[in-house]
């Protein structure tokens, strides 16, 4: 399976995976998927820590860069198709770096992997809910 990392999904599995549902534990640890890391997650995981509503040990910029070159993963890069999709998919928000997940997980044909309830009932997309 190719699973795109919402970016909680991400910093779960890396700063607190007591948050993760076995399910999706056990998927990330099957060395048999692929996962995928968008732009887009760095970009809120940033935010999130300038907001204060994440801490992390180091840098954010450090921590990032260090975890971005110890996992294994492929990159799911923003371009024209994707931000085209991103208005096309009904979403129940406006949330642009949601859409822009969402398209990604179309537009590369990923399983979106998140907690995200609201991105958990958009029909186009496949979601490995963290529940």
């Amino acid at each position: 399976m190719k699973l795109l990392l919402d970016a909680h999904i991400l910093l779960w599995s890396l700063i607190d995976p007591s948050q993760l549902s076995k399910r999706v534990s056990d998927e990330l640890e099957n060395p048999s998927n692929e996962l995928w890391i968008s732009p887009i997650s760095t970009w809120e995981i940033l935010l999130l820590s300038e907001r204060g509503r994440v801490v992390l040990d180091a840098d954010p910029v450090c921590w990032l860069r260090d975890v971005l070159g110890r996992i294994p993963f492929k990159e799911a890069g923003i371009n024209h198709e994707i931000a085209i999709m991103s208005r096309i998919l009904k979403l129940p928000h406006q949330d642009p770096a949601d859409r822009f997940l969402a398209a990604s997980s179309v537009v590369y044909g990923l399983t979106l992997v998140t907690a995200d309830k609201r991105l958990m009932t958009v029909p186009d997309i496949a979601v490995l809910p963290n529940q």
